[in-house]
């Protein structure tokens, strides 16, 4: 029995380990990696294995940086099984047929842009080769007949040697966290992974569950080294920056990834209003993915938390009220561009690195009354990185602009645990652990988290390298 790291070692993105049992290979997510431009092409398009031999694929959530790259997987040769719970598999058919509509959508306005600079034949600005979608539509609908939901706490044989068995993970609408029973040889090893582990109390999401024992755990590190303010203070936090911001007559725009922080935020929304604690004014869903995926929140009121549920039941719908739009049509989306404030748009991507979020920045970006909220995390090299960290230009469409509006983030409503939180949910297994892999963080949250694991519960921690190896 083998583990191999071959996505989100040593950063947060491209979720993808591969898990050798006797003479079959199984892969934990197979996300897509964000980054530099061209590494994060590299990186996708070139599997570092044959995709005919990947026997089955264990997928943890919905979410684009761990289901991204099953298109191309099936594209490359891929025909197993794609066993997760029944609401991710829902999810992935609107967010893979998004994330492949906007790669077409992508590689058709760089090649126009290619074939206008050949044309002008202007020295000094480069002209490149062709660019070819990832994957296109077609891909994405191969892929939806492989989904094989398979319900929470249930026991299944995915293959020789493996059941599997998945638990609620608490980070988005459907998440697990996965117990894997292995046997090869005579040898039996217990393998536990979080997948993105999420925070007891987070809106609409129910709270992360224990795993069982196991011997290994792989682990997610995001926010290693940190530790968020209480949940509790993000409704004050958010009625605090729409109200300064309605003030000055602004525009709020809201990079929120379209699974799980949009749907979070229009409930929010919801009750503040309803609360008269922040003024009645206009807001807009911006995202025809973000729009899809509410009505799979919809379809799946089974996995709402107590608070949801009893909003539900009190209230109605809780991620629909009268001054709530869900804008699907470009033209409306465009027309935003003439409104004036104050309004607010919600719109994917999370780390503004695609989708009409970026239509909004380059239009709303330049000016000072308005606010850039920012909702999640950040990873290196993307847009929204350079948004949090306040340069004084940033490039969108490949054009410099001035970032005058106030930049406020919402670290609270984060979907990852901080370093208090994974340790605490670590702790009624920790005592079996034999090793802890740490996935899916930058390098510094990842030496932090690694030193308070050693320190508390004097477990091994390793760090994986893209492409290391270790025998279970």
């Amino acid at each position: 029995m083998k583990l191999t790291f071959w996505g989100a070692a040593q950063v947060v993105t491209g979720s993808m380990h591969q898990l050798t049992v006797g003479d079959n290979n199984y892969l934990l997510d197979c996300g897509e990696y964000q980054g530099r431009r061209q590494e994060a092409a590299d990186r996708n398009k070139n599997f570092p294995f044959p995709c005919k031999d990947v026997s089955a694929v264990l997928l943890s959530h919905a979410h684009i940086d761990h289901s991204g790259n099953l298109p191309l997987l099936v594209k490359n040769g891929f025909r197993g099984p794609i066993y997760t719970s029944a609401a991710t598999a829902d999810l992935c058919r609107p967010m893979l047929a998004d994330s492949a509509s906007l790669q077409e959508r992508n590689a058709a306005f760089l090649n126009k842009r290619n074939t206008r600079r050949k044309s002008l034949n202007v020295p000094g600005i480069p002209v490149n080769e062709p660019v070819e979608p990832l994957y296109t539509t077609k891909d994405a609908e191969a892929t939806f007949p492989l989904f094989h939901p398979v319900a929470m706490h249930t026991p299944t044989s995915v293959g020789p040697g493996i059941v599997y068995q998945s638990f609620e993970a608490g980070h988005i609408l459907g998440s697990t966290c996965m117990l894997l029973e292995l046997e090869s040889n005579g040898e039996k090893v217990r393998l536990g992974f979080t997948g993105d582990l999420g925070r007891p109390g987070l809106p609409i999401i129910r709270d992360p569950e224990p795993l069982p024992p196991v011997d290994y755990l792989i682990m997610e590190s995001t926010y290693g080294n940190r530790v968020h303010e209480p949940i509790q203070s993000v409704s004050a936090k958010l009625a605090d920056i729409v109200n300064r911001t309605y003030k000055r007559g602004g525009k709020m725009i809201v990079p929120a990834f379209a699974v799980g922080r949009t749907q979070q935020l229009v409930l929010l929304l919801h009750e503040l209003i309803d609360a008269k604690a922040i003024p009645s004014f206009p807001i807009f869903v911006d995202s025809p993915l973000a729009v899809n995926v509410t009505d799979v929140f919809r379809k799946h009121p089974e996995l709402y938390d107590e608070e949801a549920a009893a909003f539900l039941a009190n209230h109605g719908d809780p991620l629909g009220f009268q001054l709530l739009t869900y804008v699907r049509d470009v033209n409306q989306s465009k027309a935003l561009n003439d409104l004036r404030g104050p309004f607010m748009i919600v719109s994917a991507s999370g780390m503004c690195e695609g989708g009409r979020v970026l239509h909004h920045l380059k239009n709303n970006i330049g000016d000072s009354r308005n606010t850039i909220l920012l909702t999640g995390y950040q990873a290196e090299y993307t847009l929204g990185k350079k948004i949090e960290e306040h340069w004084d230009e940033v490039p969108i469409f490949g054009e410099p602009m001035p970032l005058r509006a106030e930049v406020q983030k919402l670290d609270a409503l984060s979907g990852h645990a901080d370093r208090e939180e994974l340790l605490t949910w670590m702790q009624p297994i920790a005592a079996g652990l034999k090793k802890v892999f740490l996935v899916h963080g930058e390098p510094e949250q990842q030496t932090a988290l690694a030193a308070a694991i050693r320190e508390r519960y004097h477990i091994e921690v390793i760090a994986p390298e893209r492409g290391q190896n270790f025998d279970l």
